[in-house]
């Protein structure tokens, strides 16, 4: 796209609008960016655990009665209450500095999505309204996580959807956007779990959506494919950053989230990943009939339920095999539950289901080009005694099934194998 040379977004996560402290060093952020020169729009998360608290209210109101059906946009009118407050405290905690801010809530943008309460997804931002007011120098302030149907109807954008409205904006403005959130960029790891994790300066798109599909949690994954299907700029920030004396920002350069073509130099592996949020499904004996795995596939997918590793093997019934599979454990259930329901149909003889994995990931767009990845990551597991239950691969990323007690010795184990402290 073409971009604005002189305007930005800037978005501030949870726990950058924690508290009025927190907000107003927010603000003096911002007011650094617009004293600069830029044309500022910024979006704001809630408060750190008022979603929660929020969601919490509306299961307090009870489920409905029988024949009754969700009350999925009134839940919406409620979540999205938590972000139209922070934005008005920061628009006012701008106005109350000299600077000229407002707010505008998600359908005054407006930020069009469709009608699927609890995780829209967004259609379109008309831009005139909003560029001509940032043109204007005027600080428009935006609550992230919501926006409205085309109805008039409020609606949110699923956790984590504060990422993909600010990324949304920034698409509709032709600009960057820099995301400021709790941490300095993008670890090679998690540093909470090996030390010598170091931050990127530069990831590509693809290698930073994989490492957020995968267990990172720096960015949710729809904002960064957003991102790259508009090449939006993004870079990560910490918030816990204080403008000097003279109002100026530290020269702090996070991590620059790109198009691959502008990273010069490409790393074989740029991060190690680990999630626990998974579960493995097995059925034993199922049967050898050329449909079934289409057919056990096409119920999880008809209920909405995500696959990821799957791993068929000889049963020791003869006409048999076992067909293992992995889903995140808040769909296990679910699955477990479709499958059994289903069992006389599709032929299997035992369900198991163990939620005590975590899946590992190694992810790097230099794979494409180079060998013996795979044999780097299976020497290290090897050498730890960690074996792998599963494993799934891309052009560029590898990830394994492992018992969950090894997880965090294999992360620290492939981030040494290949020596990214040292990135």
């Amino acid at each position: 796209m073409t971009r604005s040379s002189s305007r930005l977004v800037m978005k501030f996560g949870g726990t950058s609008m924690a508290d009025l402290e927190r907000i107003r060093r927010a603000a003096r952020i911002v007011a650094a960016e617009a004293r600069s020169g830029r044309q500022v729009a910024v979006v704001v998360s809630a408060m750190a655990g008022k979603t929660n608290e929020l969601v919490a209210w509306t299961d307090g109101a009870g489920a409905p009665a029988a024949a009754i059906p969700l009350s999925d946009d009134e839940y919406d009118v409620v979540v999205a209450s938590g972000e139209q407050v922070t934005a008005g405290l920061l628009a006012l905690t701008l106005r109350n500095m000299g600077l000229r801010a407002r707010s505008m809530m998600g359908w005054q943008v407006p930020i069009v999505t469709d009608d699927v309460h609890g995780k829209a997804r967004i259609e379109d931002i008309p831009g005139d309204a909003l560029g001509a007011a940032v043109d204007g120098g005027e600080i428009v302030v935006i609550p992230g996580f919501q926006g409205v149907t085309r109805e008039g109807r409020i609606t949110t954008l699923g956790r984590g959807g504060s990422d993909t409205s600010a990324v949304a904006v920034a698409a509709a403005l032709s600009c960057p956007c820099d995301i400021y959130t709790d941490v300095d960029g993008v670890d090679t790891t998690d540093p909470r779990i090996e030390g010598k994790a170091r931050r990127l300066a530069r990831i590509s798109y693809e290698e930073m959506l994989e490492m957020a599909s995968l267990g990172a949690k720096v960015l949710q994954t729809r904002s960064v494919e957003l991102a790259m299907a508009r090449q939006v700029p993004v870079r990560v920030l910490s918030s816990f950053v204080e403008p000097d004396e003279n109002g100026n920002l530290p020269a702090v350069a996070g991590t620059l989230i790109c198009d691959e073509e502008e990273i010069v130099e490409k790393r074989i592996v740029s991060g190690v990943t680990m999630s626990r949020d998974e579960a493995r499904i097995t059925l034993l004996g199922l049967s050898d009939r050329t449909d079934a795995p289409a057919d056990v596939f096409t119920r999880l997918a008809e209920a909405g339920v995500n696959v990821d590793m799957i791993v068929q093997s000889q049963a020791r019934t003869e006409g048999a095999v076992n067909l293992t599979f992995t889903t995140g454990r808040r769909d296990a259930r679910r699955a477990a539950d479709l499958m059994r329901e289903a069992q006389v149909e599709l032929g299997f003889e035992q369900l198991r289901v163990d939620e005590d994995v975590a899946k590992v990931s190694v992810v790097g767009v230099g794979m494409r080009s180079h060998a013996g990845v795979a044999q780097t990551m299976f020497r290290a597991l090897a050498d730890k005694g960690i074996k792998f239950q599963a494993i799934s691969t891309s052009e560029i990323k590898i990830s394994v099934l492992i018992d969950a007690a090894y997880a965090e010795l294999a992360v620290r184990a492939l981030h040494g194998a290949y020596g990214l402290e040292a990135v």
